[in-house]
């Protein structure tokens, strides 16, 4: 028997990104020392962020991107205002790249909606496949 329930075959679009510094991955922050930590560790480096991508549907389709992030020297007062801005609390890495944090980046090597959060050249790749039209 069929569902009823219009939306029963149509596919759904899930997405993760992870921030990555030294084979350690940094969720969101716990409490404000843990997200002051991360911070400090990325500070005057480069990490990685991985965004996934996948599209559920009659089949499965996944799509991954690696993005190289560069952090330059930020000191603990810097650190601590950010942290007192509330925007890293609920933040993968305790930062997002499309708020205050954009002044601490002095290099971004890939994509920048994947580090905001969904890699949308992926997404559409994936959309696309499955037949539903995009803008390209």
């Amino acid at each position: 028997k069929g569902s009823l329930d219009p939306c029963a075959h149509k596919p759904v679009l899930g997405a993760d990104t992870a921030v990555v510094v030294d084979n350690d991955i940094l969720g969101k922050p716990l409490d404000k020392a843990h997200g002051l930590d991360m911070l400090a560790r990325l500070s005057g480096r480069t990490h990685e962020v991985i965004s996934a991508v996948a599209l559920i549907g009659e089949v499965t389709m996944t799509r991954l991107n690696i993005s190289k992030v560069s952090f330059r020297q930020m000191s603990n007062t810097e650190r601590e205002k950010y942290w007192q801005s509330g925007e890293p609390k609920d933040k993968a890495g305790a930062y997002g790249i499309q708020g205050k944090a954009a002044i601490f980046i002095n290099r971004l090597e890939g994509s920048y909606s994947a580090v905001m959060g969904l890699p949308l050249y992926e997404t559409a790749e994936l959309l696309e496949q499955a037949g539903i039209k995009s803008l390209r």
